[in-house]
């Protein structure tokens, strides 16, 4: 366990640099893939996949465009909109963090655009990239509530946090009996997270309770 001052950029799943280089290409980063990840294995959002005539964005690496300034084309059309809205903020959130999870205040690209960096990386070659355009963080929630950075969304994320519970707990049920959560197990997965409520839904109460229920007994 590592203590970490309020004002870090780290803390918790969503800043782990492991999971930010999981869910970038190896090249650019996508608030799309990064916030559709998240919101799936985080929050249990069902995204559906898209529709088969939206052209995916290609990034521009020259650094004319930043990719929040791309999406917004998305955003623009009420059926993709539909479903964006819900994840592109949690992957806009995470904009400050670059392909390895390395934390940045500015985009890198490659051509004439943007400002040199001086000096070699470790292959003995001189930098090949310049200083773009401002990795910004902001945005707005599906219901509107605004948020600055990563911190503003968590601190919006954890004013529900039955819902991350929930989440977390039918996963597990998924990996303990090797079944889906179905319609019929709802009210046992809302009765074991009545037991932990006054335990904040702490990990370890969520796994007591798991393993004394009967769905992970009989199921």
């Amino acid at each position: 366990k590592v203590t970490l001052p309020k004002s870090s950029n780290r803390g918790g799943l969503l800043t782990q640099a492991s999971l930010l280089r999981l869910t970038a290409n190896g090249t650019t980063t996508s608030p799309v893939v990064r916030g559709a990840w998240f919101s799936e294995r985080l929050l249990g959002l069902n995204i559906p996949p898209p529709p088969s005539n939206v052209e995916g964005i290609e990034p521009d690496i020259r650094g004319a465009k930043t990719i929040r300034e791309q999406i917004e084309k998305h955003r623009n059309i009420t059926s993709c909109n539909a479903c964006h809205q819900h994840f592109d903020p949690v992957g806009l959130a995470l904009e400050s963090y670059d392909i390895a999870g390395g934390y940045r205040h500015r985009y890198r690209a490659v051509g004439d655009l943007g400002e040199p960096v001086k000096g070699f990386g470790k292959n003995g070659h001189a930098f090949q990239f310049r200083l773009a355009k401002n990795a910004e963080s902001g945005g707005h929630m599906a219901d509107d509530t605004p948020f600055e950075d990563i911190q503003d969304m968590k601190a919006i994320l954890l004013k529900n946090p039955r819902q991350i519970a929930r989440n977390i707990l039918s996963q597990w049920i998924v990996y303990a009996t090797g079944a889906p959560v179905s319609f019929a197990d709802r009210k046992e997965v809302e009765s074991m997270l009545d037991q932990c409520m006054p335990e904040n839904y702490g990990l370890k109460s969520l796994l007591h309770a798991l393993v004394q229920s009967s769905l992970f007994r009989k199921k």
